[in-house]
């Protein structure tokens, strides 16, 4: 069902940016439903930050349009800097101010009350399990309660739309499950979330909808489902009991599947897209033949991972170019 255009929080046609030479963003579109999580997926230099940038009203496009919660961006930049709030890669609070002092300040700054200033920064303390260490100074904070104090300074004032650029690049796993909690919270709520990063279990845990881009295009879009469902109907996962037998295991897998073979970190595993489940029976068959023990084996939907590497040709931590940094 074509959803009516009040139902967007964004839309972008054809936005551009270039940087010198370089075209950072060629040519992006965008659809982001209301009440939403979306994600956009793509390694370091591939055009998110700049993206993002754009539609929170930090960089002018050099070409191309975009509508915010219904205000052209161009033309009605104040309207949508009113509307949104942005939660970059590097903290953007004060480190020498503790969290409650500068919840408060920029409470103050937003127009509440000194009482009302105060009364908020509690309430987002206690919401984001800063309580503790509410009058310690900043830069004394561990890397996830850093993350969690920045997002918090950045909904003061609840805003429509808030975008997040990588908010848990660097964070241990607890931490980021933490963030991931802030989210979907914000969502419950009807904040609509624009979510950026290079992890893919990340999009694949929050985002309802997922757009990938490449060297400043977007190359994919869909749900995790469906960008699975694109690469292939199913995947074969094998790992060996010997890690020494993995290359006479890839070779057997290459010629019998006829697929090209995906060697893991992990030197005992290797996986392989498939579409003819009798090929993959023969196949551990010959696998056993060979005197090749398999230590456990599986068929079922690509991952994330397998769905990148196949639409990029590369993993999404590699690190092509520059743009992002000097953006």
């Amino acid at each position: 069902m074509t959803m009516d255009r009040s139902e967007f929080a964004i839309e972008a046609t054809e936005l551009v940016k270039v940087f010198g030479k370089n075209r950072a963003v060629d040519g992006v579109n965008l659809k982001v439903p209301k009440g939403t999580v979306y994600g956009i997926l793509g390694p370091n230099g591939a055009g998110k930050t700049t993206t993002i940038r754009m539609l929170a009203t930090l960089l002018k496009p050099d070409g191309g349009a975009a509508t915010i919660l219904g205000h052209d961006l161009s033309h009605e930049a104040n309207e949508v800097r009113r509307k949104v709030s942005l939660t970059g890669q590097f903290a953007s609070i004060d480190e020498d101010l503790s969290g409650m002092e500068n919840l408060v300040m920029i409470g103050r700054l937003m127009g509440y009350s000194r009482k009302g200033a105060k009364e908020r920064a509690i309430e987002l303390l206690r919401a984001f399990g800063l309580e503790e260490a509410a009058k310690r100074q900043v830069k004394k904070y561990s890397g996830g309660m850093r993350r969690r104090i920045d997002i918090a300074a950045s909904i003061v004032v609840t805003p429509e739309l808030l975008f997040l650029d990588e908010p848990t690049t660097g964070l241990d796993p607890r931490s980021r499950n933490q963030v991931w909690d802030i989210v979907r919270v914000l969502v419950s709520t009807g904040t609509t979330v624009l979510l950026t990063t290079q992890y893919l279990d990340e999009a694949d845990q929050l985002a309802d909808r997922i757009a990938v881009i490449d060297r400043g295009k977007v190359i994919a879009e869909g749900t995790s489902g469906e960008l699975k469902a694109s690469v292939g109907s199913g995947t074969l996962h094998v790992r060996v009991l010997d890690p020494e037998l993995r290359p006479q295991a890839e070779k057997i897998l290459t010629h019998i599947l006829d697929a090209s073979i995906q060697l893991a970190s992990d030197p005992a595993t290797l996986s392989a897209r498939v579409s003819d489940t009798e090929r993959v029976a023969y196949a551990l068959g010959e696998l056993s033949r060979a005197n090749i023990a398999i230590a456990d084996f599986s068929l079922g939907q690509p991952s994330l991972d397998e769905v990148f590497l196949t639409l990029t040709g590369r993993p999404p931590e590699d690190n092509t170019t520059k743009e992002e940094a000097r953006s």
